[in-house]
């Protein structure tokens, strides 16, 4: 087997802000196996400032997996706990070359065009004007479930957002879910999640920042809005870590990304020790390519959770590898009569 990586510049259609800052573009890298004639493909779905493996090693990290490659997949998997978006790509990449083609992972009802994925719309960050146009834009095009980014612009515009919401839809039509991520004042959280609950909010990802155990597991039983955990999980890399995470912190939810989570196999943990503590969890995806974004979903399908996923990022970029992927009425699908187009330079 040879093993090969490539790296690729994903440009945002429109500028995409979060409480963190305004993203244009995004890195991603594409881990190449070979045999036997047969090519496979994986997707290293770094994202900057955020995943645990930004680090200046990471190349250095990929070629040292790609020259190691006949380790084989578990071997490697365990060498490489601090760079989860590699593992990931690893364990794609050897599905992908094992598979009949390098893009059915996981064949399901999903595959065939049979089944979809409930998703969630996602509403970026921007002034009030365009956040209330993009909202207009998903319900129109069918979503029942949105999930707002705040915590950049002023607290009091984001509740008139919300309460606009809730003048024209009940919580029954349409489940509002916002992500913060962290930006709340661990001092003046409560305030907030309290003014957030006059508006049937289904739950609030990562109110503060992470590391925040003591402050974060109060806001867990005070909070009138249920709490789930997002970047909390980034970096905890033990079964004893996430089982005392969750034990500390009593989330009503958990959020898991498998680039950020080990793949598959970390993300699969997750989701045991999420539900034995009675946690709910969905999936989303960390703004990969549609290469990751396939897996993520195929592999997403087969879990049958039956709430919306974080699963509709396909259509952020002007340059992303063309798929089968397709969300119609606020549900992913798999079109299995559209191909691949890499750009005859992937694979």
């Amino acid at each position: 087997m040879k093993a090969s990586f490539k790296k690729y510049t994903l440009q945002f259609k429109k500028p995409s802000g979060t409480s963190r800052g305004v993203m244009t573009q995004k890195e991603t890298w594409f881990i190449i196996l070979e045999q036997e004639g047969k090519k496979g493909i994986g997707e290293c779905g770094l994202l900057r400032g955020l995943s645990i493996d930004d680090r200046p090693d990471y190349e250095e990290k990929l070629q040292w997996t790609c020259d190691h490659i006949h380790l084989g997949e578990k071997l490697l998997w365990e060498s490489l706990q601090e760079f989860p978006s590699i593992q990931f790509g690893l364990e794609m990449a050897f599905r992908s070359v094992a598979s009949e083609t390098p893009f059915l992972l996981f064949p399901s009802a999903f595959t065939e065009t049979e089944k979809s994925i409930a998703i969630n719309g996602l509403i970026w960050m921007g002034n009030e004007s365009e956040m209330q146009q993009q909202l207009e834009e998903k319900i129109s095009s069918g979503f029942n479930c949105v999930k707002l980014k705040i915590g950049a612009i002023d607290f009091d515009k984001e509740l008139q957002l919300l309460r606009y919401i809730r003048q024209h839809f009940s919580a029954n039509e349409i489940q509002i879910r916002v992500d913060a991520n962290g930006a709340f004042n661990s001092n003046q959280a409560l305030v907030k999640l309290n003014q957030l609950s006059e508006f049937d909010i289904h739950s609030i990802e990562q109110p503060i920042q992470k590391n925040q155990h003591d402050t974060m597991a109060d806001l867990c039983k005070k909070s009138p809005v249920p709490i789930a955990l997002d970047e909390e999980l980034i970096g905890v890399f033990s079964t004893a870590q996430k089982e005392h995470l969750l034990q500390k912190i009593q989330p009503q939810y958990v959020i898991l990304k498998p680039s950020f989570l080990g793949g598959f196999r970390g993300t699969k943990e997750w989701i045991h020790l999420a539900e034995k503590h009675n946690i709910g969890w969905w999936i989303t995806s960390a703004l990969e390519s549609n290469i990751g974004l396939n897996a993520i979903a195929q592999w997403t399908f087969l879990k049958q959770n039956k709430m919306p996923q974080g699963l509709g990022t396909g259509a952020l970029y002007t340059n992303n590898i063309d798929s089968p992927l397709e969300v119609s009425d606020g549900q992913l699908w798999y079109n299995n009569k559209k191909k691949w187009d890499l750009r005859n330079w992937l694979l």
